[in-house]
């Protein structure tokens, strides 16, 4: 009989080892999102080919779509997709509810991980219009948004708490980026580098099953090919590595001025006193204008860069569409066209590498490769200074390619980027990195601030032979908890506290002979000039006292002042915000 409960303990124990851990779970869970994530991806590609068959009557590249129609059809479509746009944006604004994040990636780094699902899909079918217009915007953006949209809602299902949530969230964004350009790693990467701002196992392991399991979704689901077919990249030698370094540093250089006339656009239409579906059409009547000359400004650029990649483009031809298309993508974007400019970022990053590449060639026809070469690693240089990710930049381009002859050019050039443009501007493609950057900013100030800095005088302060009159006579001259005793030398002895003067004056057990030596306390806490707000705070923390004696130092502990806890907690809150 003994056996049988024996057994039922032996069970119980063998289920508990067996019950999946909380990490267990998440990458199950992130198997679900990575599915999902690829199918809502490919939802919204479908619709942007039936609004391009409602529109012209088949579906095709954007330039095509473009060129297909008459002059005053260039001008009419994104007029009339950006005001269908802005009406479905300014009706998304209205079914914000508080506390919920519109975007994804306030969502995963300041938010609960809630996306609100009605709102989110009025966005998307704002972006929708925008896009399948020839509005010169990447349709990836709102894809991305889907696919974590998504995630949010299957998780609030799942009854998950905010921190799983937002991983979940997480992992759905992942899966939105690889669907879209078929480059799981740098997938996972972009979400952990960029959004999460850090590579931690516990959340880039979900996030790179959330990004396979995309990609294998959309391989066996589609006929789906890689957005980019990118010609056989050549082997670098020599000296020909210092142009690719020198390229690295012009794009590092321009990159936040692509990003300052981005935001320099939104600011002109922001001062424009007009509703929000005439600002929107009023980017699209800009893009059709200029699409009259140069259809290349419609879409995200894909075609385009592809042609850049695979013809022989003449290098003046390649100038006036790159300006053209930075003059599009400004104004979609300023009017306040939902998408991305991530796609655009790499039409620029192309643009300039293949210019680059002209002049090099020309100059060094022996020495240097074909400018195709320069087109490609420029688009990871300058989507690594425009988005301050380098890993991630170069593992996309690394993806795209499937060349190891690229790594060595892509790297020095993205590093070198990343670096000037971090110095050049405070300028970033996506708020969420502006904001951990003033973070890290505030954290170096915050360490680099002493106690030094916040001393103060105090009047509060005895010699060690002062009576007890004197004593008595400075907490009612003061209103402090504590005296401060010092000898002649102005070295700090100890304190003497308010609430010890009070029971000596009820109970009159100190004699009116007493001194501030035999009435102090010599164990008081004191802080070092040298010490950091925390370390400061710690001590606070454990005293429960509103002042600290600042003496100079451990051994000679002359009394250079006081600290208030206000004053720490007020310096703190200031770098915090």
């Amino acid at each position: 009989m003994k056996t049988l409960p024996r057994l039922h303990r032996l069970w119980i124990r063998l289920l508990d080892r067996l019950q999946p851990s909380e990490t267990h779970s998440m990458l199950v869970w992130a198997v679900v999102v990575g599915f999902i994530g690829a199918v809502a991806t490919m939802a919204f590609r479908e619709a942007i080919a039936l609004l391009q068959r409602l529109f012209v009557g088949r579906a095709s590249s954007f330039v095509e779509m473009a060129e297909s129609v008459p002059w005053y059809g260039r001008i009419v479509l994104p007029v009339l997709g950006g005001v269908i746009g802005g009406l479905l944006l300014q009706w998304s604004r209205r079914l914000s509810p508080g506390g919920a994040a519109s975007d994804y990636m306030e969502a995963i780094a300041i938010g609960d991980g809630r996306i609100p699902v009605r709102q989110g899909l009025a966005r998307s079918a704002s972006s929708l219009f925008t896009v399948a217009s020839g509005g010169s915007i990447g349709r990836e953006g709102s894809m991305v948004h889907l696919a974590a949209m998504c995630a949010s809602f299957t998780g609030r299902l799942a009854r998950f708490n905010p921190a799983r949530l937002r991983l979940l969230v997480a992992c759905g964004a992942a899966a939105g980026i690889t669907a879209a350009y078929s480059a799981p790693i740098a997938g996972a990467l972009f979400v952990s580098e960029i959004v999460l701002g850090s590579i931690a196992m516990e959340s880039f392991g979900p996030l790179m099953v959330a990004s396979v399991v995309s990609n294998i979704t959309m391989r066996e689901l589609t006929s789906y090919r890689p957005p980019y077919q990118m010609p056989p990249f050549p082997s670098i030698f020599g000296r020909e590595v210092l142009l690719f370094v020198l390229l690295g540093l012009i794009a590092g250089a321009l990159a936040p001025q692509f990003l300052r006339a981005l935001q320099g656009a939104k600011a002109g239409f922001g001062r424009l006193s007009l509703p929000l579906p005439a600002k929107l059409g009023l980017g699209g009547l800009i893009v059709g204008t200029i699409s009259v000359w140069r259809p290349e400004v419609w879409g995200n650029g894909y075609s385009v860069v592809n042609s850049l990649l695979h013809h022989d483009w003449l290098w003046w031809m390649v100038l006036l569409v790159l300006i053209a298309k930075v003059a599009a993508t400004a104004a979609t974007t300023g009017s306040g066209g939902i998408g991305g400019v991530f796609t655009p970022t790499l039409f620029v990053g192309a643009s300039l590498g293949l210019l680059f590449g002209h002049g090099a060639h020309a100059l060094l026809p022996d020495v240097t490769s074909m400018p195709f070469a320069y087109a490609i690693v420029g688009m990871g240089a300058f989507l690594a200074g425009a988005t301050q990710a380098p890993l991630m930049a170069i593992l996309m381009i690394f993806e795209m390619t499937l060349s190891y002859s690229v790594v060595l050019p892509l790297m020095l050039a993205c590093v070198a980027a990343y670096f000037v443009a971090r110095s050049v501007g405070e300028h970033s493609m996506y708020e969420v990195t502006l904001h951990r950057n003033e973070q890290e900013r505030a954290r170096a100030r915050w360490h680099g601030l002493k106690i030094s800095d916040l001393v103060k005088p105090t009047a509060s302060v005895v010699s060690a032979s002062a009576s007890f009159a004197e004593v008595e006579r400075i907490f009612l001259d003061h209103p402090v908890r504590y005296v401060y005793v010092v000898d002649d030398a102005q070295r700090f002895l100890g304190a003497i506290s308010l609430q010890e003067i009070k029971q000596h004056l009820i109970g009159r057990s100190a004699a009116p002979s007493s001194t501030a030596a035999e009435l102090m306390r010599r164990d008081f806490p004191v802080v070092l000039p040298d010490a950091s707000l925390g370390d400061a705070l710690q001590v606070f923390l454990t005293q429960g006292t509103e002042r600290l004696p600042v003496v100079s130092s451990a051994e000679e502990r002359r009394l250079l002042g006081v600290v208030s806890r206000s004053e720490l907690l007020l310096q703190i809150q200031q770098f915090a915000g």
